[in-house]
């Protein structure tokens, strides 16, 4: 059957009911940054060898197309640091060509969006996400260890030239950015950029307590509402971030919130890593080895049975906890490995 066609084949449904039609694709762990709340600084990527082939990721990919997947975000690590990285994104987007998959995206820290902003439009991308956790340059440097924010900056008019939307993805950080959160706001409509603020998840060993680093949304919120008029919106982007308008700027304002509420009842997307493991949940350990059936036969019945599988054995959803007694890692794999 041709992948790149609409598909008729029942459509990948969870114990709970729960109709999986986004498939987020980490297609590489490594990352051109090192974010605090992320990674380590001192950080033990994977070997190559272990690493899926651009063209194992495109079948893998559009097999969950022709399962239902009707929207794809390529994530990291920092997915635009992996060589020949557009020809994955120009495969894929014959897809949206056929009408076989809405949405092709990308979750980017704009560090190569200069380079490759005008090739993502061509591929088919519409919507970008980049993450910017202040608009301070030397905070900036801090947060990502690595990072310049004139780079990310550049990139950004780079995607807005190119005719890309950008939505401006930024973790909030007791202590760190939360001084200027009204300002990340006011920037964002200014730009034209809607706006997520996201709650550190606990995932990985990163070194600090991240009991330190831990501010809830609910706080955010009420703090941000003391300044701007925030308006309840039905928008939605098949994502976990549950949207506001801000009415002074007219801008989209959105929080993602899977510890003070999590969004588990309506999850719709599950994560593949850059080694053909297949989690079900980002706060479980639980996966599924999609490489093996991959690699076993040209033909997609054994693939698109491992498939089916995994959707099988999804879970309800989370076990995120930060408190006193939790300031460790939920899981021990890192963001990076699976993209958020």
């Amino acid at each position: 059957m041709d992948a790149s066609a609409p598909s008729s084949a029942p459509p990948l449904i969870d114990p709970f009911q729960r109709r999986i039609s986004y498939l987020r694709v980490s297609v590489t762990d490594r990352c051109d940054f090192r974010c605090v709340y992320c990674m380590s600084e001192d950080m033990t990527f994977l070997p190559k060898a272990d690493v899926l082939s651009l063209e194992e990721l495109d079948r893998l990919c559009s097999a969950f197309v022709r399962l239902g997947v009707r929207k794809l975000r390529l994530t990291g690590g920092e997915p635009l640091v992996r060589r020949n990285i557009m020809s994955l994104f120009r495969g894929l987007g014959r897809h949206i060509k056929s009408g076989a998959l809405d949405e092709l995206t990308v979750t980017t820290n704009g560090s190569q969006l200069a380079k490759y902003a005008g090739e993502l439009r061509e591929a088919g991308v519409r919507r970008i996400n980049v993450s910017i956790d202040t608009l301070d340059p030397a905070k900036f440097t801090a947060i990502t260890r690595w990072g310049k924010l004139d780079v990310v900056l550049d990139g950004l008019r780079a995607a807005r030239e190119a005719g890309l939307t950008v939505k401006i993805n930024a973790v909030a950080l007791k202590g760190v950015n939360d001084d200027e959160l009204d300002r990340m706001v006011a920037w964002c409509g200014d730009e034209g950029h809607d706006l997520t603020f996201i709650e550190v998840m606990p995932m990985g060993d990163i070194g600090p307590n991240r009991l330190d680093q831990y501010l809830p949304l609910s706080l955010v919120r009420s703090r941000l509402s003391e300044k701007w008029t925030l308006e309840e919106s039905d928008y939605r982007t098949g994502g976990p971030a549950r949207y506001m308008t801000v009415k002074e700027t007219g801008g989209r304002l959105g929080f993602i919130t899977p510890l003070t509420h999590n969004f588990c009842e309506s999850c719709n997307r599950v994560r593949l890593t850059c080694t053909g493991t297949l989690y079900m949940c980002l706060g479980q350990d639980d996966a599924a080895d999609l490489r093996a059936p991959l690699r076993a036969s040209d033909s997609d019945t054994v693939l698109d049975g491992a498939i089916r599988e995994a959707i099988a054995r999804k879970p309800k959803g989370h076990d995120f906890i930060i408190d006193r007694r939790h300031t460790g890692p939920a899981v021990p794999r890192h963001m990076s490995v699976t993209g958020g």
